[in-house]
């Protein structure tokens, strides 16, 4: 039997309140479930599972505020859950091939879930919701499978003055005690370099004009895809440091930044960020921005990142010295690109360039290796055609 707690989702989260279990008791599950809804000050966050197995008992009830680390359900694995005959029954996978799965009989003469009709389920949440705003279910669209969930209801409640959305004097709160925490615990170390990266805007002008308007690519993916390659070649900067000693990751999930309607700002992660070419980038950033401003998050999105992306844009400043955000080691920053006066073999020439700084955590890595970084994030940019 396996106890589901509550799962950290950031250094500034110590509770969560219940909203809506998505899953019930007998329900079979597997890695990356969604099984619950929590209310943080970053919003609603769906709540995914690491195990496979069946929802065996829940602990926690609807509106329940939650400390990190209590038990809210318990999960039987597949062990438990089948019995020793059903169990024997089981192909036991080959090593580095996934064992084929044999669906029951009245799952597999449906349809597959692309052609199938779901008649709209309510979840008991949603309907509380959607009464206590005034919305009528009958016009609301459904989610994934055909189900009304507290987003959709969310996404259907009429705008007007008084509508709350997040608390972002909490939010706030929360973010300034993670922020006094990394001043406080981590003793940083900054190193900056300025790039010219005509050639990379050059690039992506011109990619850009053989797209279509919706396929295009926005200066920042091709500095992310970049920053996750480089990050690769200096793992020191890519992991959690955590009860006094440092785990390197074993990918980049690369947090992202995001400025929310209204204030605040929030740091989701683009999971596996380092195996993901452009076009899957700019698909990822732009789901996770619309879910960060519709106040829609998952859990591994806030709990799994192994470093922080940030970049100020257009028309802001040249260049940022963020503070690295607990248990991660370090956070990337860049300024506005902007035309500056560059030597150039001799001549003074114009150029569009970019300051980048790196914050280190230095009981980890030293200027060193983030001047390293630097260097590799640097010549990926000089060839953008190859990211």
């Amino acid at each position: 039997m396996i106890e589901f707690r509550m799962p950290s989702l950031g250094a500034d989260m110590e509770a969560a309140t219940l909203v809506e279990w998505v899953k019930k008791p007998g329900d079979r599950l597997k890695r990356g479930d969604v099984i619950a809804v929590v209310e943080t000050q970053k919003g609603a966050i769906e709540i995914e599972v690491f195990n496979d197995g069946v929802l065996d008992e829940i602990l926690t009830n609807i509106g329940e505020k939650v400390p990190v680390g209590r038990a809210i359900a318990t999960i039987r694995g597949m062990d438990e859950a089948l019995g020793p005959a059903l169990r024997a029954a089981v192909p036991v996978a080959a090593p580095e091939k996934i064992a084929p799965v044999t669906a029951p009989p009245e799952e597999a003469a449906r349809p597959p879930p692309e052609t199938r009709v779901v008649q709209a389920q309510i979840t008991p949440a949603a309907r509380r919701r959607a009464q206590e705003l005034g919305v009528d279910l009958a016009a609301v669209k459904p989610g994934l499978g055909g189900v009304v969930g507290l987003d959709q209801v969310e996404a259907a409640r009429p705008v007007t003055k008084e509508r709350p959305g997040i608390l972002f004097d909490e939010m706030r709160n929360a973010i300034a005690a993670a922020m006094a925490r990394s001043h406080r615990e981590i003793p940083h170390y900054y190193v900056a370099s300025t790039i010219d990266v005509s050639r990379l805007m050059d690039w992506l002008e011109a990619e850009n004009s053989r797209r279509s308007v919706p396929a295009r690519l926005i200066c920042a993916v091709p500095l992310m895809r970049a920053a996750a390659l480089a990050l690769k070649e200096t793992p020191e900067l890519n992991g959690h440091y955590e009860e006094g000693r440092f785990e390197p990751a074993g990918r980049v999930n690369m947090g992202v930044a995001v400025a929310m309607r209204g204030g605040g700002l929030i740091a989701p992660a683009i999971l596996e960020a380092e195996i993901l070419d452009m076009d899957e980038l700019m698909e990822r950033l732009r789901d996770l921005v619309a879910r960060v401003r519709g106040g829609r998050l998952r859990s591994s999105e806030l709990s799994q990142g192994t470093v922080t992306f940030s970049n100020l844009g257009e028309e802001t400043a040249d260049s940022v010295l963020p503070l690295i955000y607990p248990p991660q080691v370090a956070i990337i920053g860049c300024g506005q690109i902007a035309e500056r006066p560059w030597a150039d073999h001799g001549a003074v020439v114009v150029r569009r360039t970019l300051t980048v700084s790196v914050a280190g955590d230095h009981r980890v890595s030293d200027g060193r290796r983030a001047a390293q970084f630097l260097t590799h994030f640097q010549q990926l940019l000089h060839n953008p055609e190859k990211l």
